[in-house]
């Protein structure tokens, strides 16, 4: 099970990340971009994934990851139940999220480690054969 606190740990350490709190939730941001987002109860976290591939990850675990409310279905985004997470797949989600915001010479540049077109998410799931089809 992740926390809130398991979250910051990870996201505090970005470059360029940020806390801040609107209206009572907790959210990460890079500039004015938030990536990150909790409920007011820390319970479900909010953040910046593909909409392309949205229902694939939904799809593929609709215990642990939520569509967005209506008004947001037309963002890149996606909602996740923290106690369904463990600790790697948060840091994966939370690190391609900020990756998405992030100007891509400083993603280059954080832990040397290469910035792709897809998440390190998708790239995982895709070297994995599910069964279920991936998206378009």
């Amino acid at each position: 099970m992740v926390t809130i606190d398991d979250v910051r740990a990870v996201a505090g350490r970005l470059p360029r990340s940020y806390e801040v709190l609107v209206g009572g939730r907790v959210k990460f941001r890079v500039g004015r971009i938030v990536y990150l987002s909790f409920s007011r109860d820390e319970s479900v976290m909010g953040f910046a994934f593909p909409k392309e591939e949205r229902e694939w990850l939904i799809g593929g675990s609709p215990l642990k990851f939520m569509h967005p409310s209506r008004s947001d279905m037309r963002y890149h985004w996606v909602l996740a139940n923290l106690g369904a997470l463990d600790r790697e797949e948060m840091r994966e989600l939370v690190e391609d999220a900020w990756r998405m915001v992030v100007p891509k010479s400083v993603a280059a540049g954080y832990g040397g480690q290469a910035v792709s077109d897809e998440s390190s998410t998708t790239q995982r799931r895709r070297a994995r054969p599910t069964g279920r089809p991936r998206p378009a």
